[in-house]
Formats: structure tokens, C-alpha cells, sequence
């Protein structure tokens, strides 16, 4: 029996890789999320604590002006930076959203190619099968006729 042969099977493999390469960017954009977020809240955890230090700091009663000046500076530094963090995360969220469009839209076009090449096959067979009746039916009635002679 005469096999099936899809005419764009080359062009649905490279649109099934791309989506795969869509697919790796958007994890690598994940990931990169993830880390993001826990740098972030290793920063946020971290202030807390410092804001709890600050706010019983003292040395034998006495009051260090230039030890607090220092935890002043650090806790200021630390706010701005979870700020360019927060800001950093936002930004890569946004990447994420572009990257799963992406990911929608190659997964789109493979499954155009796929159902175009399941109603191809599915014709292709089925001409087949209505060639092989028709050859049924001719040698059945060359039988009948030649049963009747």
C-alpha cells in the first residue's frame, strides 16, 4: 500500500523546532524570574532584620552616632536597592509575557501544519480505499459476467 508523504513536513519540522527554542527561551526567562525574586526577598527578609537591630542599637547604654549613621546608610541603600529589584522583576515579567506570546503563536502555526496534515492523510487514505472498491467491484463483476458466459 502506497504511504503518505506530507509536502510540508520540512516546514512543520522547523516550525516544531522553533517552538522548542521559543519553548527554552521562555524557561531561561523563568528562571532568571525566579532568582529575581528570591534575591528580592533575601533583600526584603535582610531589612527587616536590620530594622530590627537599628531599633535597639546601642553600646552600654551609650549611643554610637557613628555606628548609626552607618546602619542609616546601609538600611537607605538597601531600600533603593529591593526598589531596582522590584523594578528589575517587573521588567523580566514583562519579558515573560512577550516570551509566552511568542510561545503562543509558534504553538499556533505547528498546530495549523499538524490538523492540515491529519485532513491531508486522512483524504489521501481515503481516495485509496475508494480506488481499492472500485478495483473490488471491477473484479467482481468481470466474475459475474464471466460466471454468466
Amino acid at each position: 500500500m502506497k504511504q503518505y508523504k506530507f509536502r510540508l513536513q520540512t516546514v512543520l519540522e522547523m516550525k516544531t523546532r522553533t517552538l522548542e527554542d521559543k519553548r527554552l527561551e521562555m524557561a531561561k526567562v523563568i528562571k532568571l524570574l525566579n532568582e529575581y525574586q528570591e534575591k528580592y526577598d533575601e533583600m526584603v527578609q535582610s531589612q527587616g532584620g536590620f530594622k530590627n537591630d537599628f531599633d535597639g542599637f546601642s553600646t552600654d547604654g551609650e549611643i554610637n552616632v557613628f555606628e548609626i549613621a552607618n546602619y542609616q546608610g546601609y538600611l537607605v541603600k538597601l531600600t533603593e536597592d529591593i526598589k531596582k529589584q522590584w523594578v528589575l522583576i517587573d521588567q523580566t515579567k514583562n519579558l515573560l509575557k512577550l516570551k509566552q506570546k511568542a510561545v503562543n503563536e509558534a504553538l499556533k502555526d505547528v498546530k495549523v501544519l499538524e490538523k492540515l496534515k491529519e485532513n491531508q492523510s486522512k483524504r489521501f487514505y481515503k481516495s485509496i480505499e475508494k480506488k481499492e472498491e472500485n478495483e473490488i467491484d471491477d473484479i467482481v463483476t468481470a466474475r459475474y459476467k464471466q460466471d454468466k458466459v
